[in-house]
């Protein structure tokens, strides 16, 4: 049979103490830093951008804003102007014969095959 293991705690109150005040200000400084990480997070995502449409329909410059083109929503070349739209609405105008970004082919994205 082997023998117990010895505590690892000091015997006397005084020692004790002494590490029961050193957990008391590590625990405190755990929770400092939590709180801190969690504030940061939560900064992070109020400021953080919002996530760009899953498509985007160009339009013409002219009066009658006619759509031109659909991108995919990161698509660089859509412009500023580009309105976004959901994929059901992207599909729609494909269909429309409105012209595909030929960079980034929203048009195999869908599945939408010339025909």
């Amino acid at each position: 049979m082997s023998d117990p293991l010895p505590s690892p705690y000091p015997p006397d109150d005084e020692r004790l103490a002494a590490i029961e005040a050193y957990l008391t200000v590590q625990i405190m400084h755990v929770r400092q830093q939590r709180a801190a990480k969690a504030r940061e997070r939560e900064i992070q995502q109020r400021t953080a951008p919002p996530a760009p449409p899953p498509y985007r329909l160009q339009r013409s410059l002219d009066a009658t804003r006619t759509p031109v083109k659909v991108h995919i929503g990161t698509c660089a070349l859509a412009g500023r102007g580009a309105s976004g739209v959901s994929g059901e609405t992207a599909r729609r105008a494909l269909a429309e014969q409105v012209e595909a970004c030929s960079v980034c082919r929203p048009d195999t994205e869908l599945g939408v095959i010339d025909g």
